[in-house]
Order: C-alpha cells, then sequence, then structure tokens
C-alpha cells in the first residue's frame, strides 16, 4: 500500500489537564499518514485521483478553532476520524507530540485507525454533526 505523510505539522491548540494549561493554545507537531493507493494518480498524473494533503493540512490547521482537549490521545483519536471521514484513505496514523516536560524532547502519541466501511466513521470528529 502506498502513503502519503505531512509530517510535524505545526498547530495551536488548547490541550491538557488543568484548565491552567488548556486556557491558551500551546504548540503540538502533528504527523499524518495516510494510507492510500495512489497508482492510478501516478499513472494518470490526475490530482484526483489522490487525496489532497493540502486540504487535509487546512483542515488540521483549523480543527481546533474553538475546542480545547485534556488528552492528545483524545485529540489524535478526533484528528484521525476526521481524517478518514473526509479523505478517505485506507487507513490513517496519527502522531501528536507535545512538548510538556522540560527534561524531555517531546511526548507523543501515536494511534493508527483503518476504514470499518462507507459511513462508518464519526462524522462528528471534524465538527459535523
Amino acid at each position: 500500500m502506498s502513503k502519503i505523510s505531512i509530517v510535524d505539522l505545526e498547530v495551536f491548540l488548547n490541550v491538557g489537564v488543568p484548565d491552567e494549561e488548556r486556557a491558551k493554545p500551546q504548540r503540538l507537531l502533528v504527523t499524518v499518514e495516510m494510507e492510500f493507493d495512489f497508482s492510478s494518480a501516478a499513472i494518470s498524473d490526475r490530482f484526483t485521483k489522490t487525496i489532497d494533503y493540502f486540504a487535509v493540512t487546512q483542515h488540521v490547521l483549523k480543527f481546533g478553532e474553538g475546542r480545547s482537549w485534556k488528552l492528545i490521545e483524545k485529540l489524535a483519536t478526533d484528528i484521525a476520524d476526521g481524517v478518514l471521514s473526509e479523505f478517505h484513505p485506507q487507513g490513517v496514523t496519527v502522531e501528536v507530540k507535545k512538548f510538556a516536560i522540560p527534561q524531555a524532547r517531546y511526548v507523543s502519541v501515536s494511534l493508527t485507525k483503518g476504514r470499518t466501511g462507507p459511513g462508518m466513521v464519526k462524522k462528528a470528529a471534524w465538527g459535523i454533526p
């Protein structure tokens, strides 16, 4: 299976267990890896035969507007659900890096999810009812 990756996208989101930590956006790095057979796009050189990684990037950048999370685990899950729902890869891996511990380079969580069939992924992840 082929893969399209967006690596270490810098986002500023309200994440943290204590209210004080969620009070202002903090810098996170998000990596999104999408499993997708883009052989048809490679043969035809047609944009419509692949996943628009610029559109995925814009969705992730705007994803946190007006929202907050206590756990980066929940954030990674919500991003993965949104990518699956909107862009329809066969699978997605999302890694979120947080810079919360001064003695460590970063703390991260990583989550891999696959499609479970059409319409089976939560649409609420992107704020769609």
